[in-house]
């Protein structure tokens, strides 16, 4: 039996929410380059899905075998949903707004899944998620500037709310049963499904390949740094996906899945600060409070459920 290792468990999990964080960045200059959202989509949950079927196959075998019944059918709802879909919509809103405000619309998820469960379900919450509720959206007129008549744009605003119903449809499909197999035949299931969907609907062979060699710009403070696409989408796949993901998978040995998915919330401040750091994004001190009363709301709302197990989330 495993011993658990806390420090270690904590370990594991900043550092893949580090690599998350970074990741929206290293996204942002491989779209600026030119790789569109769906593609960049199509190119991420591929590589990805090849990778989880290398690892199956050499270290677990037994996760090749895919669900059946209902649990196939919820895997494939997560892989259309909770998969391609999320990560189309969290592409097209980082193109389109800034990295920091993306995820805070992406993150409104689990405010989303509360609603559901206290107006759809009439499951019984605690009271705190009406103060979560009021946090986050007076957060959010904050952080986005909305009583100055700040412009944002409508697509990259949809897209990030489309994020947070992805994400809140991944949250409730997990917690209704797929999040009971094991972690590594979901994954792969839900990634091989959203693979399959993606290259029907823009198949990798319309890729320009010649894009792979072109060297980019890594934009903002980084400008006069270049690297070739090829090796940004490496980092995306292998540093941006399969590792962190791994890492805080492994990180639910040694940590409760409530404290994981909590660490997994300071995402969107990192992202937030990626923004002022990388790509120079100015913020002031009534949007940096709006950007904490978002979390604040979020983890209040996260919280108010009864007896709910949280599901790890599908980072980005």
């Amino acid at each position: 039996m495993l011993q658990r290792n806390p420090g270690l468990g904590l370990a594991l999990v900043v550092t893949g929410a580090g690599l998350f964080i970074v990741n929206a960045g290293v996204s942002r200059v491989v779209l600026r380059a030119g790789v569109g959202p769906v593609t960049l989509t199509t190119l991420r949950i591929t590589g990805t899905c090849l990778v989880l079927l290398l690892v199956a196959a050499l270290f677990r075998r037994s996760a090749l075998r895919p669900p059946t019944g209902r649990l196939g059918a919820m895997t494939v709802a997560l892989g259309l949903v909770g998969v391609a879909a999320l990560q189309w919509t969290y592409f097209v809103a980082i193109d389109r707004l800034p990295v920091g405000m993306a995820l805070l619309l992406e993150y409104q998820a689990p405010i989303l899944v509360a609603l559901w469960a206290r107006l759809v379900q009439q499951e019984r919450v605690r009271n705190r998620m009406w103060l979560g509720l009021a946090l986050a959206m007076t957060g959010l007129a904050a952080a986005t500037g909305i009583w100055r008549g700040l412009a944002f744009d409508p697509v990259g605003i949809a897209a990030g709310f489309g994020a947070a119903v992805s994400f809140a449809t991944y949250f409730l499909v997990g917690e209704h049963g797929v999040n009971r197999l094991d972690p590594l035949r979901v994954v792969l299931w839900s990634f091989t499904v959203a693979a399959v969907a993606l290259n029907l609907l823009h198949p990798l062979t319309r890729f320009d390949t010649g894009v792979l060699t072109e060297a980019a710009s890594l934009r903002g403070r980084l400008g006069d740094l270049h690297l070739p696409v090829w090796a940004l989408l490496a980092w995306i796949v292998l540093l941006g996906t399969v590792v962190p993901f791994a890492v805080e998978l492994f990180a639910l040995r040694h940590l409760r899945a409530t404290t994981v998915t909590m660490v997994a919330m300071l995402e969107p401040i990192g992202v937030v600060a990626l923004g002022w750091l990388w790509f120079d994004e100015a913020l002031g001190t009534v949007a940096l409070l709006g950007c904490v009363a978002v979390l604040a709301g979020i983890v209040l709302a996260q919280s108010a459920r009864r007896g709910v197990v949280p599901v790890e989330p599908p980072h980005l």
